[in-house]
């Protein structure tokens, strides 16, 4: 008996100190600019644990997308199902789906879970061809937008999506963008990329009635890979801890920037935000004096096998 109540006291403790989860739909990318390496990154920075479905593979470099290849519907719904039936999940972020019938996957899992928020990030599809473009965006729009809190995307991006026909004579403003995916039951969007006529960058939250959030950062001489991605999962993760959406906006916002001041450029390439920023050392503390390691103290011990 003692024994069992050891275990369930083992189990109330880990229950206690448990992260949250957030379940991802994105696609792998061997650049780790988008996709489910870049989104485990940003959802564990801001304290949460990425459940990463695969929704296919990106064929590309740190300059362009060349291809992508899908999995299959059921190939999906086989890895959701597993992760949902062993884990608890506190938030939904969808990236690249890849196809319409993914997409058709996400917004079932989506409508069984009616409590867990859905923050759905629309990428730039342009190195796509039209036709399977078309497709994607018409199925997002009918499958997936009824079932999202929050979508997130460039202002570019999704003005020519939402309002294709805009022909005012000023650009559409968030709220112009909020109210078109407010037709489509989008409670809130995300739009970034706004350039100001003092050269800064603005994000704004908005809902179809108001603005909520208006955040504006220097804009940076670099052409990145990855920045929607980025603020899309710090923003699943920070509601999946349990902020609210404002501050959950306003931390996410702060967190990309950084990321993105802290950008590298790992090949020939566009530039990657750097989402371990704060794990770097900071040279102004650096101890000059500071004795450097021996590389044989991290030297693997010798095993037996012998041939």
């Amino acid at each position: 008996m003692a024994g069992d109540d050891d275990a369930q006291e083992a189990g109330d403790a880990a229950e206690d100190t448990r992260q949250p989860c957030v379940l991802v739909f994105n696609a792998g990318d061997a650049t780790g600019a988008t996709g489910l390496s870049a989104d485990a990154l940003s959802i564990a920075s801001v304290g949460a644990h990425m459940l990463g479905v695969t929704t296919g593979v990106y064929v590309r470099d740190t300059a362009q997308v060349f291809d992508h290849v899908a999995l299959d519907e059921e190939q999906v719904a086989e890895q959701a199902r597993a992760i949902l039936e062993d884990v608890p999940v506190q938030a939904i972020k969808v990236g690249f789906a890849g196809s319409p019938d993914n997409l058709s996957l996400v917004a079932e899992v989506a409508s069984d879970y009616p409590e867990v928020p859905v923050v759905a990030y629309m990428p730039n599809l342009s190195w796509w061809e039209d036709e399977p473009i078309d497709s994607y965006l018409d199925a997002f729009r009918e499958l997936v937008l009824p079932q999202t809190a929050v979508l997130v995307g460039n202002h570019g991006t999704l003005r020519r999506w939402l309002l294709p026909d805009w022909d005012g004579d000023r650009p559409p403003t968030p709220r112009d963008i909020a109210r078109a995916a407010g037709e489509h039951g989008v409670a809130y969007t995300l739009v970034t990329g706004i350039l100001r006529p003092d050269g800064w960058l603005e994000n704004v939250l908005a809902s179809p009635q108001s603005t909520l959030l208006t955040e504006k950062y220097e804009r940076l001489e670099a052409v990145f890979a990855g920045a929607g991605e980025t603020l899309s999962a710090a923003l699943a993760a920070l509601l999946a801890t349990g902020a609210d959406l404002s501050a959950a906006a306003t931390e996410a916002l702060a967190y990309m920037d950084r990321c993105l001041d802290a950008g590298f450029r790992p090949g020939m390439g566009q530039v990657l935000p750097d989402r371990l920023f704060w794990a770097q050392p900071d040279d102004e503390e650096e101890d000059d004096d500071a004795v450097e390691p021996d590389p044989a103290d991290f030297a693997l011990p010798p095993h037996d096998t012998r041939h």
